[in-house]
C-alpha cells in the first residue's frame, strides 16, 4: 500500500512540474499536499478499514491531476488520469473503482454518502478551517482572474466567501464538524469584520466625495483662479505675438534699407540712373517710417517705480506690476503685498487692474502695429509704382 501511494506522490509531483501551467497558483502540488495531510488527519480519527484508507490517500493525491488538461470539468479528467496510473501500476479493479468514486465525490455539487466520500470531501475543503485560509483564498481569487473565469474585487471576494461559508459549504464527518468547525466560524467572523470595514471605508469615501463635490460647487475659488490664470496667459501670448510681428517688420525694413543704400545709392550719381532717385527715396522713407513705428510699438513705458501707503490703502496702485514698485525698499513692498493678501477682494481687484492695464498696453501695441503694417504696405505699393513710372518716363 505504501509503495503505491509513494508512486502516486512522485507521479503527481512530476506531472505538475511538466504539464501544470504556472497560472495555477492555488490548485498545485502544495494544495494537494494539504489535502493529503487533512485526509490523513480525518482517517486517524475515523473508523475505516485499510483498503478504504489506501483508496482515500490515492484519491487525495490524484484528485486534482485533471487541472493539467482543463479547468472546467477537471474532476472527470482526474478520474481518467487516475485510472490510467492505477492500471499501469497493477492496482486491483476494486481499488481502482474506489479511488475513482472518491475523486468523483470531490465535485463541488456532489453529496457524499459513504464515510470515505465524506472524508475526501472535507479534506478537499479543509482550508476553510485553517489559519492559512486568508492566504489560500487570495491565491484562489488570483487564479480565477488569471484563467479569465471571473475577476472579483476585494469586496466582492469577501462577499463570495461569506456566501460560501454560510450557504454552500458544510463539513460532513463528525471530526471535521467538532474540531474544524470552530476555526471555520472564526474565519467567517473575520470575513464579516472585513466586510464591515470595507463598507465603512466605502461609505467614508462616498461621503468625502460628496463633500468635495459640494465644496467645489459652493466655492467658486478654483473657477475664479482659473479665469484669471487663463486670461493672463492669453494676454502674455498676445503681447509676445505683437513683439514678434514688430521684430519681423524691423528686420525686413532694415534689410530693405541696407540693400538700397549698398546697391542703389552709389549708382544714382550716373546720369542714366537719375530717374531712380525719387522711387529709391520713397522706398527708404517708408521703410524708415515702418522701423520707427515698430520701435514705438515695442518701446516700454517707464513708470516711477514708487508708491505711497495712502495709495495702497486707497487701492490706487497695482503692486503686481513691477514698474510700480521696483524702486521701493523691500520692507515697504512686503507691507504692501501683505495689505493685498489679507483682503481677498483686494487680491481680485489687483488682478482685475492688472488685466485692465495689460489690455490697454495690448491695445496700444496692436494699434501701432496696424498703422505700421499699413505704412509698410503703402510704401511698397507706392515704391513699385514709382519705379515703374520712372522706367516708363525714361
Amino acid at each position: 500500500m505504501n509503495n503505491l501511494i509513494e508512486k502516486a506522490d512522485d507521479f503527481v509531483l512530476n506531472l505538475f512540474k511538466e504539464k501544470l501551467p504556472n497560472t495555477y497558483i492555488y490548485h498545485n502540488y502544495k494544495h494537494t499536499e494539504r489535502v493529503v495531510k487533512s485526509t490523513k488527519e480525518l482517517i486517524a480519527n475515523s473508523e475505516i478499514n485499510v483498503k478504504q484508507e489506501e483508496a482515500l490517500l490515492l484519491a487525495a493525491w490524484l484528485h486534482d491531476t485533471g487541472y493539467t488538461r482543463t479547468f472546467k470539468g477537471h474532476e472527470d479528467e482526474s478520474i481518467k488520469i487516475a485510472e490510467d496510473f492505477l492500471k499501469q501500476n497493477n492496482a486491483t479493479p476494486e481499488l481502482i473503482e474506489d479511488v475513482l468514486n472518491y475523486i468523483n465525490a470531490t465535485k463541488f455539487d456532489s453529496k457524499p454518502e459513504s464515510l470515505p466520500e465524506k472524508i475526501i470531501k472535507d479534506a478537499d475543503s479543509s482550508h476553510f478551517a485553517k489559519e492559512y485560509f486568508e492566504e489560500t483564498s487570495e491565491l484562489l481569487r488570483q487564479e480565477l482572474e488569471l484563467h479569465n473565469i471571473k475577476n472579483f474585487t476585494t469586496g466582492e471576494w469577501i462577499q463570495e466567501n461569506i456566501r460560501m461559508f454560510t450557504e454552500k459549504h458544510q463539513f460532513y464527518t463528525d471530526y471535521a464538524i467538532e474540531e474544524w468547525g470552530p476555526k471555520k466560524e472564526e474565519n467567517l467572523l473575520e470575513l464579516i469584520a472585513d466586510k464591515n470595514k470595507q463598507e465603512k471605508k466605502l461609505k467614508k469615501e462616498e461621503a468625502k466625495a460628496r463633500m468635495k463635490a459640494r465644496y467645489k460647487n459652493d466655492n467658486p475659488e478654483r473657477s475664479i483662479q482659473t479665469l484669471f490664470r487663463v486670461t493672463l496667459r492669453n494676454h502674455i501670448k498676445l503681447s509676445d505675438i505683437a513683439d514678434t510681428k514688430a521684430n519681423i517688420l524691423l528686420s525686413v525694413n532694415a534689410i530693405i534699407i541696407s540693400l538700397a543704400l549698398a546697391n542703389m545709392i552709389p549708382k544714382l550719381d550716373a546720369a542714366s540712373n537719375k530717374h531712380l532717385l525719387i522711387p529709391t527715396l520713397i522706398l527708404i522713407l517708408f521703410s524708415v517710417a515702418s522701423i520707427i513705428l515698430s520701435v514705438l510699438s515695442t518701446r516700454p513705458q517707464v513708470t516711477s517705480g514708487e508708491f505711497t501707503k495712502e495709495q495702497v490703502k486707497n487701492r490706487e496702485v497695482n503692486l503686481l506690476f513691477f514698474g510700480n514698485s521696483h524702486k521701493m525698499p523691500f520692507e515697504q513692498f512686503k507691507w504692501g503685498m501683505k495689505e493685498i493678501i489679507k483682503d481677498k477682494d483686494y487680491v481680485y481687484e489687483s488682478l482685475m487692474l492688472d488685466l485692465h492695464l495689460l489690455g490697454k498696453v495690448l491695445h496700444r501695441k496692436y494699434k501701432i502695429l496696424r498703422i505700421t503694417y499699413t505704412v509698410f504696405m503703402i510704401g511698397i505699393i507706392v515704391s513699385v509704382i514709382a519705379f515703374v513710372g520712372a522706367f516708363y518716363l525714361m
